[in-house]
């Protein structure tokens, strides 16, 4: 049986062996970086501009607030998305919308879910103030009595 001494590597094995981590690590760390490069350039794009807006008095909110909503979501975009509610895709903000719609009334619920399904007109900005849905439904007049 080897005695304990000759199990552990030598030095030489150390060194060669930290020097495989390092450079599988650096690796995989560069691919990532690789990856995440264009979303990462974009969030600071979109945070610069943000700031700017900010800075120069383009907001609708006093620059404190400004600032910090921009940073917020600056810091939001860098975070790793995980899982599948990082980021809904078309079907699941669809069904968000069609569930919201089970809270209206029922005399509204099929504007609501027309509207959910992107019929009708949208105006105004989150900036401005708020956006307008707006969905017309013609209704047949009552008859006449004669």
């Amino acid at each position: 049986m080897p005695s304990p001494a000759s199990c552990r590597p030598t030095g030489a094995r150390r060194v060669a062996a930290g020097l495989l981590a390092a450079v599988a690590a650096s690796l995989s760390f560069g691919a990532a970086a690789a990856a995440a490069t264009p979303h990462a350039d974009e969030a600071r794009a979109r945070f610069e501009r943000e700031r700017a807006a900010c800075l120069e008095g383009r907001s609708h909110q006093d620059r404190a607030t400004c600032l910090r909503e921009a940073t917020n979501a600056y810091d939001e975009a860098r975070r790793p998305s995980s899982g599948p509610q990082s980021r809904p895709d078309a079907d699941q903000r669809r069904r968000n919308a069609l569930a919201r719609c089970e809270r209206v009334r029922d005399e509204d619920r099929a504007d609501c879910r027309r509207l959910a399904l992107g019929e009708g007109t949208r105006s105004g900005s989150v900036e401005g103030g708020g956006v307008i849905k707006e969905i017309v439904t013609e209704v047949p007049a009552p008859p006449t009595p004669r």
